[in-house]
């Protein structure tokens, strides 16, 4: 047997030395890697927590406004309740149109005091996943509805017959407040609708004149669908106004040098004018023979149609306005209609009174007196004013 040298003994490698740096570092690898699967274990378990912590607090609140809440269920289909007259004063009219996203719709029901809540009825249809399934409609609520049931209708996209009524010497704005509360139509929309509608030729908007549309937008009951455009609500008015003007109608007209837009424009003062039935054709009398004689109209209604709101007398102030509809101050017709006449204020202008008269003045009871001269006209005023 050979002894190794003790020399050269220390320089033989080992193989145990060779092995020791290969379990060294997989020990470390494995301690690494542990330690960032706890890391990742416990932030997840951290985020996780904070999420269902946050939608146990929103359940709870919105179960502490509402048990029903819990009660996760589809809504069923409700029908409109039966008229009475407690009811229809409860009524709340809504549109929805096309493309309106959730938080929109919850803005206009809480506008109308559908519900008292936009941030729980946008949670809950979230929850209910009703988000993309609301459809564009004209609804009737009532205010302080059920939530479910307020679903249940916007679900089945609701459409009914609403009637609205015109009223004799309603103007433009009047009409557009009025379809504005049945929610038939947005005020703005409906004035900038009615600027320039013309569908007829006598309809041709005039210099100076505010609303092509004034003035032959009928006055009458009409029922629409809840979900009618402006338009379609314009044309059916100055359809119903051409249907109602006979050709007798035009022909008298015609006779007396009369063009259908100037007598739609006497007709609208006299409609603005005049309170009882039976001074119509007089007023009418007045306004045809100041005009032939080139005086000066001198309404109060042109005045009126100027200001935001009707006041009960106008002012020798307010007789200064710098305006072509100011008919104290310009002679002849105002540039257009003040209002919608009805048609006995448009067969007064046709068949006026067989009187001579140049002036009236109205008293405290809206009944109208008349007279020849101006003398006579300021007696009547100191009398009845």
């Amino acid at each position: 047997m050979i002894e190794p040298d003790d020399k050269n003994f220390s320089k033989i490698p080992s193989r145990r030395s060779e092995r020791k740096p290969s379990a060294l570092k997989r020990l470390h690898e494995s301690l690494v890697n542990g330690l960032r699967e706890e890391i990742s274990f416990k932030y997840v378990a951290s985020v996780a927590g904070a999420v269902f912590f946050c939608i146990v607090v929103i359940g709870a609140v919105l179960i502490f406004a509402d048990p029903t809440v819990a009660q996760i269920h589809k809504p069923t289909s409700t029908q409109t309740e039966t008229d009475s007259s407690t009811e229809i004063e409860r009524r709340v009219n809504v549109k929805i149109r096309e493309g309106l996203s959730t938080a929109e719709i919850a803005d206009r029901l809480a506008e109308k005091d559908v519900i008292d809540s936009t941030l729980k009825f946008r949670i809950l249809a979230r929850i209910y996943g009703y988000d993309d399934k609301l459809r564009p409609g004209s609804y009737t609520f009532t205010p302080g509805m059920a939530y479910d049931d307020v679903f249940a209708k916007l679900l089945t996209g609701e459409k009914k017959l609403i009637q609205f009524t015109v009223p004799e010497g309603f103007g433009v704005k009047e009409i557009a407040e009025r379809l504005y509360n049945l929610d038939l139509a947005n005020k703005d929309d409906f004035l900038m609708a009615a600027e320039n509608f013309a569908p007829f030729d006598y309809m041709h908007k005039h210099k100076n004149v505010f609303f092509a549309a004034e003035g032959f937008l009928f006055p009458d009951t009409y029922t629409v669908e809840n979900d009618v455009e402006i338009d379609e609500i314009l044309n059916l008015m100055a359809n119903t106004f051409d249907e109602k003007l006979t050709p007798a109608m035009r022909a008298q007209a015609a006779k007396m040098d009369l063009s259908i837009y100037d007598l739609i424009t006497l007709a609208s003062m006299v409609e603005r004018e005049v309170r009882f039935p039976e001074d119509r054709a007089i007023v009418a009398q007045v306004l045809l023979k100041r005009l032939k004689l080139n005086m000066p109209l001198q309404t109060d209604a042109t005045l009126q149609y100027l200001m935001d709101s009707p006041k009960e007398e106008v002012t020798i102030e307010d007789t200064q306005i710098d305006s072509p509809y100011n008919t104290y101050q310009h002679v002849g017709l105002p540039p257009g209609p003040i209002a919608n006449p009805g048609m006995a204020s448009i067969e007064a202008v046709l068949q006026p009174a067989n009187t001579d008269y140049l002036y009236f003045v109205a008293d405290r009871s809206g009944h109208n007196h008349y007279a020849y001269t101006y003398e006579e006209h300021l007696n009547l005023v100191n009398k009845y004013r």
